[in-house]
């Protein structure tokens, strides 16, 4: 008599498929939905994916066990809330099960009374197309009616943690020498390596800056403000360098923000906004260190004297 061998399948670590999946790096988002009797929800998911251009469709998942699902399923309409990278806050508390989320959150309403996140990366406003099981969450697909695209820095999400985006280090290629950048007599002429240098400069800058989730026109606004350089709002301009439509969204968001408040003749930081403006200078003088680091406390004593003499700073 022939014996059976009956094979098993190795237990599954559930705890070890999770941490695997961690290796894919997400977007952070905040689903946001309201039904017709006026409950609003929302939650924190990393879950969203695109699914199609034609027609445009999206999708996300919930646990089957959450309190929200009732009122997403409910819902005409959805939103998705594309997390800016100095959303952090927001993006915990959503997380968190709390009797009102939206304490204290700035919102606006869109497609089915959807409540709309502001300074966000991105917002999706979706109309609910199907509802699909999988497993231990419901896989929810929406038809995009409408959407934003505020480009801001997104936040990510990778092995348990919050994340930003940065540039690859290999797409970072330069000349080694600078004959190979300016052929003839034109590496001598200094303003043109005045110009090139501030190009190389921001090109590796910017990126760094950006992630913070800050546009350039706030972030300028906020380093500004700290150093107190501008006393008043007409010297605002001079000290930012940008145009005054620019300006002034920088100054709306970030009042809204509670980052600045306005003090009459000019703009006063407050204690949270004195925190951001701290982590982009940290930001600032990281760049610095790396990039001149080569050269001696003389070298760049003489280079900063130089710049100054030359914008007419004393």
């Amino acid at each position: 008599m022939n014996s059976m061998i009956q094979e098993t399948a190795p237990a599954f670590d559930s705890k070890s498929f999770r941490r695997a999946l961690g290796n894919f790096a997400t977007g952070v988002t905040i689903m946001t939905a309201q039904n017709a009797q006026g409950v609003k929800v929302g939650v924190t998911a990393n879950s969203f994916n695109s699914v199609s251009l034609e027609p445009p469709l999206i999708l996300w998942s919930i646990d089957k066990r959450s309190s929200s699902y009732e009122v997403f399923a409910e819902s005409t309409h959805f939103a998705v809330n594309i997390l800016a990278a100095d959303q952090i806050d927001l993006s915990n508390k959503f997380a968190r099960s709390k009797d009102d989320k939206y304490a204290n959150v700035d919102f606006e309403v869109g497609a089915g009374n959807t409540p709309i996140l502001k300074e966000c990366s991105a917002v999706f406003e979706c109309e609910r197309f199907n509802i699909v099981e999988g497993g231990d969450h419901w896989i929810i697909i929406g038809r995009v009616v409408n959407f934003q695209d505020n480009g801001r820095s997104p936040l990510l999400y990778h092995q348990g943690a919050y994340s930003s985006v940065l540039p690859h280090p290999s797409l970072n290629t330069k000349a080694t020498t600078c004959e190979e950048i300016f052929p003839g007599r034109l590496y001598d002429n200094v303003y043109y390596l005045l110009t090139q240098a501030a190009r190389a400069y921001t090109n590796d800058y910017q990126p760094k800056q950006l992630a913070s989730g800050y546009r350039t026109s706030e972030a300028r606004m906020l380093l500004v403000l700290e150093s107190k350089t501008a006393t008043s709002k007409d010297d605002l301009q001079r000290e930012v360098a940008m145009p005054v439509r620019e300006i002034e969204q920088a100054t709306d968001i970030l009042i809204r923000k509670g980052l600045m408040v306005d003090a009459e003749k000019t703009y006063e930081l407050t204690e949270q906004g004195v925190e951001a403006a701290k982590m982009l200078y940290q930001i600032a003088d990281s760049h610095q260190k790396e990039v001149f680091d080569y050269y001696s406390d003389d070298d760049k004593a003489l280079f900063k004297k130089m710049l100054k003499d030359l914008i007419g700073i004393k």
